[in-house]
């Protein structure tokens, strides 16, 4: 008798597994914002995720070098301050258009990666769709709750290229090991006194389940995803996550976007697809690239 026949998963399923995940788990995090505030829940959330990827994998202390150490912290708290300030707008603005502005960071990125002046159009073409998204003209937009967001996109930027130097210089998800633990004490300087006297034993718990979609699982399907599809493949498919935070935000949160706000959401998406072309590394330093893309997420 015949074994029966494995059936592979498509790389691009894992891929956009991964970004529901990440999505969900910030719409999520709006129930958790309520009861320990963004920054509590940033902390309560990468210190869960820290314990798990310590459980899950040994961090390589013996590989790190002097000067492995600025980048290691650099990309913690890069990490630490990005979580805080997406959750701060979350808590602010509707997720679709927290993920629209935040995503001009990675954008802008792979726009200048290009090497091309025509490129930075891309970028100039999702503001307008942040611009369409945010609608100043009503008179009700939310400026602390976009700089936030703005702050987020910095971050994303920063985060992009100080993990593609950590993955060049470390395989697998060792690394997170290190830098998750180093993001959760940077988020513990205002999140724990923002959580103090909040925290109970069913927050914990959903602060552990939000731990496992994000950051655990979408890392681990993408890293599954990335052995079979290209760093540029894979940016391109990542720029359908405004429109599935929108999707989710419709789904769980109730949040119901105008007929201009999806126009918007339209321009990031073609914006982000178009800035990817052109924008994969060199051959000899293609790992780190693909590394680089799997924390585009993060």
């Amino acid at each position: 008798m015949t074994a029966p026949a494995r059936v592979a998963v498509p790389p691009w399923a894992l891929a956009v597994a991964a970004m529901l995940s990440v999505q969900l788990g910030s719409a999520l995090s709006v129930g958790l914002i309520s009861s320990v505030g963004p920054a509590g829940t940033a902390w309560l959330r990468l210190t869960m995720g820290a314990l798990l990827f310590l459980v899950l994998a040994r961090p390589p202390l013996r590989s790190i070098r002097r000067h492995d150490v600025p980048v290691l912290l650099g990309l913690g708290v890069t990490t630490g301050v990005m979580t805080i300030s997406f959750l701060s707008a979350l808590e602010r603005i509707p997720l679709g258009t927290a993920v629209a502005i935040e995503f001009l960071g990675p954008l802008t990125v792979a726009a200048v990666r290009s090497h091309s002046v025509r490129a930075l159009a891309w970028p100039a073409l999702a503001l307008g769709g942040v611009v369409l998204l945010t609608e100043p003209w009503q008179g009700a937009i939310d400026l602390v709750g976009i700089g936030f967001a703005a702050l987020g996109a910095l971050c994303w930027a920063v985060y992009i290229l100080l993990t593609q130097r950590v993955g060049d210089r470390f395989t697998g998800i060792g690394a997170l090991a290190l830098t998750i633990p180093v993001a959760a004490a940077t988020t513990a300087i205002v999140g724990l006194p923002q959580a103090a006297g909040h925290v109970t034993p069913g927050i914990l718990a959903a602060a552990a389940g939000l731990a496992i979609l994000l950051p655990v699982l979408p890392f681990a399907l993408e890293m599954l995803a990335l052995r079979r599809m290209t760093p540029t493949a894979f940016g391109t498919l990542m720029a359908l996550e405004p429109a599935i935070g929108v999707l989710l935000g419709l789904i769980v949160l109730r949040q119901t976007p105008s007929i201009l706000q999806l126009a918007g959401i339209l321009l990031v998406v073609l914006a982000g697809a178009a800035a990817q072309r052109g924008g994969r590394r060199a051959p000899a330093s293609e790992r780190g690239g693909a590394l680089a893309q799997v924390d585009l997420t993060g």
